[in-house]
């Protein structure tokens, strides 16, 4: 089992800016510029996103992002966890926390893009495991086979789909398996 402590942060912390920086190399190293959506430390700063740090035992462990798109529709961005800290439930802490947010906030649907190498397969494994499922672009993307499309949409107290792991909303604390799978750089 692993506890992780996620909070609303400020991505120019030092630490947030070097985990960034390797989510945007990893992404750019994956998919064209030209197809690549991960947004850097100013993209995040925009007044429609959240964006939240996840910790272990102080250490940062992953980051991730909700942008309100519209009224009813939010985006998860930058979703990124930590090399050395992959395999241990951190990619599911990071998208059931940004789900139980979007939920909170009366957010209806939740949408992403991700990559679609082999190193995109964690992270697709991860969002389908949570009951997303392909859609069409979103938000001005523009279609490419560089791209997978994703979104859920919640219904009632359920989300479409498998439920996911719960996280404690008001402590950001999970409990989860250690053998849970991860998102690597998944969301853009």
């Amino acid at each position: 089992m692993v506890d992780v402590q996620s909070d609303e942060d400020d991505p120019r912390k030092p630490d947030v800016l070097a985990l960034l920086a390797r989510h945007l190399e990893f992404a750019l190293g994956q998919t064209p510029p030209e197809h690549s959506f991960a947004l850097d430390c100013d993209g995040l700063l925009d007044p429609a996103i959240t964006f939240y740090s996840y910790r272990a035992c102080g250490s940062l462990v992953g980051i991730g992002a909700l942008k309100q798109l519209g009224p009813d529709h939010a985006e998860i961005k930058s979703m990124h966890t930590a090399e050395a800290a992959r395999g241990r439930g951190i990619g599911r802490a990071l998208l059931t926390r940004l789900l139980e947010v979007a939920r909170a906030r009366g957010f209806r649907r939740v949408s992403l893009e991700t990559g679609t190498t082999a190193a995109y397969a964690p992270a697709r494994f991860l969002y389908q495991s949570a009951g997303f499922v392909p859609c069409g672009p979103f938000a001005g993307y523009q279609p490419s086979d560089d791209n997978l499309f994703m979104t859920l949409e919640f219904e009632g107290s359920q989300c479409r789909g498998q439920q996911i792991n719960r996280l404690d909303a008001t402590s950001g604390q999970a409990r989860l398996r250690e053998h849970a799978p991860t998102a690597v750089g998944g969301a853009g």
